[in-house]
């Protein structure tokens, strides 16, 4: 029971810790990466419809990503998508393929997206104590109907807290991590 307790608190934190990675990687720094259109949808005959679905998106340079659509039709649709999209990206059309150049970051710019990267980590430090929260209540419970002893619940709650500061350094290290790609020139 304890060791369920555990486990499940480790896949939620585990799984906090990656929607955290991948929230940090929309975030741009100014390098061209092909994930940062995947939240981009484009309107495909009459259907709304991932970007990475009906065109191969790839890394000219690192400043430049090139969009390359699978049929010619779709030139038109991807370009107004990406406009409209809250990147702030000017894409241009040769022929059939779309290229997205990377403007510069200004310093006030990075230092809104260190803002914006500050409050999604603080938000998954308190995911990851309401997860710890949780496990400490299930614990409770087992002790409530005589499941397992306190000495069993002290035990397994130090575990959790553990568990708890293992995964906020994890999270912290990422922070720390994006705040200097952001940061630099």
């Amino acid at each position: 029971m304890i060791d369920d307790i555990h486990q499940a608190a480790q896949t939620r934190m585990q799984k906090t810790l990656e929607a955290l990675k991948i929230e940090f990687s929309k975030i741009r720094t100014g390098r061209a990466t092909p994930s940062l259109l995947d939240h981009i949808t484009v309107d495909y005959y009459g259907s709304s419809t991932p970007l990475n679905q009906v065109a191969k998106v790839s890394i000219e340079d690192s400043r430049t990503l090139s969009i390359t659509p699978w049929e010619k039709t779709m030139v038109a649709p991807i370009e107004k998508a990406i406009m409209t999209s809250d990147l702030g990206l000017n894409p241009a059309s040769a022929g059939t393929v779309i290229r997205v150049p990377m403007p510069p970051l200004t310093e006030e710019r990075r230092k809104d997206l260190v803002r914006v990267v500050r409050h999604e980590a603080e938000g998954s430090r308190v995911a990851i104590r309401n997860i710890r929260r949780d496990a400490n209540n299930d614990l409770k419970m087992l002790v409530k109907e005589k499941e397992i002893s306190e000495d069993d619940e002290r035990r397994a709650q130090e575990t959790v807290q553990k568990l708890t500061d293992q995964f906020i350094g994890e999270v912290d290290a990422a922070l720390a991590q994006k705040e200097k790609e952001l940061m630099e020139v």
